[in-house]
């Protein structure tokens, strides 16, 4: 329905009629697309590879990408412990930074051991394993990401001693090791955390609602 005003017919009710000085913005079917793009990218998060919780606010992962970083928001972390010796990536620090999470740098080389190799555990330096689960073990670096590259070795190793330090016994300590390195699990890891001394460590509280096995 419309009425006539100087000649022009103007629609009343649910359509306006608009003047030609109005300027409306141009919806391309590019802007479509990105919002689309974006709107699926908050329904759908990717947790990193072999990502697990640890314990209340500790969680560990390999490295994680850019199709990760929503599923980390999420998170809430406060401070990520990046095991692999090379620099973190521009990508990954402008995360980190655009996100206030702090980053603890614990280079530990990695090894390409076969599994029934039975060497010295001469590639993870306890000192440096000592430093990090100090970090770990800091209410106030919680929530906490430990990862690697993939989340098996190092990270395992870490996690292990960790578990002493929670009064594991060793079986349940490797079992959760070889649950994430499986076909790739090194006896020199398992020799390494079997051996590691947690007594200097002992002074520092595990009081984070530890899981207790």
């Amino acid at each position: 329905m419309g009425v006539i005003s100087n000649g022009e017919v103007i629609e009343t009710g649910i359509v306006t009629m608009l003047s030609p000085e109005t300027k409306v913005p141009a919806i391309t079917y590019a802007t479509r697309v990105e919002k689309k793009e974006e709107e699926e990218e908050e329904m759908f998060v990717v947790p990193p590879l072999n990502f697990s919780m640890v314990d209340n606010g500790i969680f560990r992962s390999g490295f994680p990408e850019k199709s990760n970083f929503s599923f980390l928001q999420n998170l809430g972390l406060k401070s990520i412990i990046y095991l692999c010796p090379e620099p973190y990536p521009e990508e990954n620090n402008e995360f980190l930074k655009s996100n206030g999470i702090r980053l603890f740098h614990f280079g530990i080389n990695g090894t390409k051991q076969s599994s029934c190799i039975q060497e010295p555990f001469v590639d993870i330096p306890e000192d440096t394993v000592r430093e990090a689960l100090k970090v770990v073990l800091d209410n106030r670096n919680h929530p906490l990401l430990i990862h690697c590259k993939r989340g098996k070795h190092r990270t395992g190793c870490l996690v292990g001693c960790l578990r002493k330090m929670q009064k594991w016994c060793l079986s349940s300590v490797f079992d959760e090791y070889q649950r994430f390195a499986a076909a790739k699990a090194r006896v020199s890891d398992m020799r390494f955390m079997e051996k590691f001394e947690i007594s200097s460590l002992k002074h520092l509280s595990t009081s984070f609602r530890s899981l207790k096995r």
